[in-house]
């Protein structure tokens, strides 16, 4: 999958205005960031010609779909997209999904509700690497096959990792001193795909890097960059800095609790781009309470952050989870969605398949 042609017509917005994608032999072209189902191939020079001409004319006015559509009748194609946004209620979702054969989610909840309604849906992606948003139940038992999009938000969660520790590390910039990253000791909890881009970047920073991960050998942590550690107890004794980015499941919800926190250092910083779930919440404000050198910061607000205040220049939550939250993370991840639905539909491919 790449970008085929591009035509683009730059205003004072510095924005496209039309895009061309090619996703195997199937040509999608965007109006602003909308996908719209024309087909048109690679070498469709007339085609290519009448779109370019339109968009000098436009002078940079929105299209719509009609507008784009009239450009190219031979062109259209039989499937179509149909996109929701800032809907604010389940049933308009349950609505929706009523004659879909595919879905592309974010943050929204595919409930069993949801997976119900959808009569004639084969595949639904999360355009993510979690996916605790989707009742995986009710996917097996509709024959539903569900997936996600592992690595493709990997680079910006660990970005943010680090926009958040050196926010807190210079004391929100308040203009008195603070530390420096350099030569502390950083714990990975999970070494995947996010957890290895954090290693990569806390490198540049000049920290010590250690991981642990149940499902990796000491071989491939080694390979990936960090020092191999064979237990969590371990880890967070020896770390400063302790990076979450374990999925929240029965076994892990609730695990990062007062004893295993209080192995930490003095002054220690525990960092969670992962899922608010695999905190136990209430024993994490204890443990701040009774310590007051540990720091906490988060891409996803505690159920509890009112608590926190009590904790001033200690913590630090997003407005909203954030991880992920950069362009080039969503094109990357949205573009993966719709090269795994092209793939199931048209070979059966299920590689990234998350349900029984």
């Amino acid at each position: 999958v790449g970008s085929e042609m591009c035509i683009r017509d730059r205003f004072s917005t510095g924005r496209p205005i039309i895009n061309f994608y090619q996703l195997k032999d199937v040509h999608y072209a965007m109006v602003e960031k909308y996908p719209l189902g024309i087909n048109i191939g690679p070498d469709d020079a007339d085609a290519v010609e009448r779109v370019s001409e339109f968009c000098k004319q436009m002078k940079g006015k929105r299209l719509s779909f009609e507008e784009v559509e009239a450009l190219f009748p031979e062109n259209t194609m039989d499937s179509q997209l149909a996109l929701l946004e800032k809907y604010t209620s389940p049933e308009e979702l349950i609505a929706a999904v009523a004659d879909v054969d595919a879905m592309i989610i974010r943050s929204d909840k595919a409930t069993k509700e949801v997976i119900d309604a959808a009569k004639k849906l084969k595949v639904i992606v999360r355009a993510g690497a979690g996916y605790d948003n989707i009742d995986l139940q009710a996917c097996t038992d509709h024959g539903v096959v569900a997936m996600n999009t592992p690595g493709q938000n990997s680079n910006a969660v660990a970005e943010l990792v680090f926009g958040m520790a050196v926010y807190l590390a210079r004391n929100f910039y308040n203009g008195k001193s603070g530390h420096e990253l350099k030569g502390k000791k950083i714990g990975v909890h999970a070494y995947g795909n996010v957890g290895q881009n954090v290693g990569r970047i806390a490198k540049g920073f000049g920290m010590e890097v250690y991981a642990f991960d149940p499902f990796m050998t000491d071989e491939q942590i080694k390979a990936a960059g960090a020092t191999p550690l064979h237990s969590a107890e371990e880890m967070y004794a020896m770390c400063d800095y302790v990076s979450l980015h374990i999925p929240a499941t029965e076994k892990t919800k609730k695990s990062i609790n007062y004893e295993l926190l209080n192995r930490m250092p003095k002054g220690a910083v525990l960092i969670n781009t992962a899922r608010k779930e695999v905190i136990n919440e209430e024993e994490l404000v204890k443990l701040m309470a009774d310590r007051p050198d540990f720091k906490y910061i988060s891409d996803i607000a505690p159920d509890n952050a009112a608590e926190y205040a009590q904790f001033e220049g200690r913590y630090f939550f997003t407005p909203k989870k954030m991880g992920a939250q950069t362009e080039e993370a969503n094109v990357n991840a949205g573009l993966a969605a719709a090269r795994q639905i092209v793939a199931f539909l048209e070979h059966g491919d299920a590689k990234f398949k998350v349900n029984k």
